[in-house]
């Protein structure tokens, strides 16, 4: 049965992000209300909905009406009980005993991917007392923001895309046996958004280690000098996590990285879940 819903849509900054307040992401969305929220996530790029209470099998029906889910690449963090929901957790080991914090380091989703997610739900199931927050760096305002000159110099560019760049300061968790993932890809390096029509620049510093068509040479300090632009705080949003929230953010147009500035003793967990995207153009 559909709910009615009162709610509201409040901007979190001027360019990136909207709260979501007095909707339960438990109860089915009328037309409207989906139609509004999706409008909503297209125009903010982050949408934070506020008191959630979702075991797994009850997020992965809510993010069904943004999307269709997208098998994640390390099957390694997939939940038995719902597969296609992935935990994150700060209790997570590299083979050699040292610490993984997942998503470290400025990146976009799986853009190794011929079709990389256009979204990526986060719900806080535990979190630390202080920090942890989420940055994000709006690309979309990061693209408006270059001279017409580079605009014309990466206008027709395609970035190598691979499951994890030889100059990648973050090491990822090594995919189990049998994993499926391309090669590499080649992105377009300015990508048009499929729905809003607006141009942002697509790189991604942990799978990112070329461009088509340039040495090493000239192809990095270009991403290098591209990367820089985008990283000034006037395009960043900052989430302060709430118990309860769930995070959806568009991989089509930020960046994204987890900060690990935060007491280890203190557990950090959320579950993950992608929705399926396109081809970037």
């Amino acid at each position: 049965m559909s709910a009615v819903l009162a709610y509201t849509i409040d901007r979190l900054s001027p360019h990136t992000g909207a709260e979501v307040r007095g909707l339960d992401l438990r109860d089915q969305m009328d037309a409207a209300t989906a139609r509004r929220l999706n409008r909503a996530f297209v125009d903010h790029s982050v949408l934070v909905f506020r008191g959630q209470k979702l075991a797994p099998a009850q997020l992965f029906a809510a993010v069904q009406q943004f999307g269709e889910v997208l098998h994640q690449h390390n099957t390694k963090f997939a939940l038995p009980e719902c597969p296609l929901i992935h935990y994150i957790s700060n209790q997570d080991k590299y083979p050699d005993g040292s610490r993984y914090i997942a998503g470290a380091g400025y990146h976009t989703d799986h853009s190794n991917a011929v079709a990389p997610p256009k979204a990526t739900i986060l719900c806080a199931v535990s979190l630390p007392d202080h920090g942890g927050d989420t940055q994000y760096v709006n690309m979309h305002e990061a693209y408006d923001g270059l001279s017409p000159a580079m605009k014309a110099k990466i206008a027709d560019a395609k970035a190598i895309h691979v499951y994890q760049s030889r100059y990648s300061a973050r090491k990822l968790i090594a995919l189990p046996d049998g994993a499926k993932v391309p090669d590499s890809v080649a992105h377009s390096l300015v990508r048009t958004h499929p729905e809003s029509g607006r141009k942002a620049i697509y790189l991604n510093p942990i799978r990112t280690e070329g461009i088509v068509g340039m040495d090493d040479g000239e192809g990095l300090p270009l991403l290098d000098e591209l990367l820089d632009h985008a990283m000034q705080e006037k395009y960043q949003y900052r989430h302060r996590w709430e118990p309860g929230d769930v995070v959806m953010w568009d991989n089509r147009c930020l960046l994204h990285k987890a900060n690990g500035d935060y007491d280890m003793t203190q557990l950090r967990y959320m579950y993950r879940v992608m929705l399926q995207g396109d081809i970037p153009v």
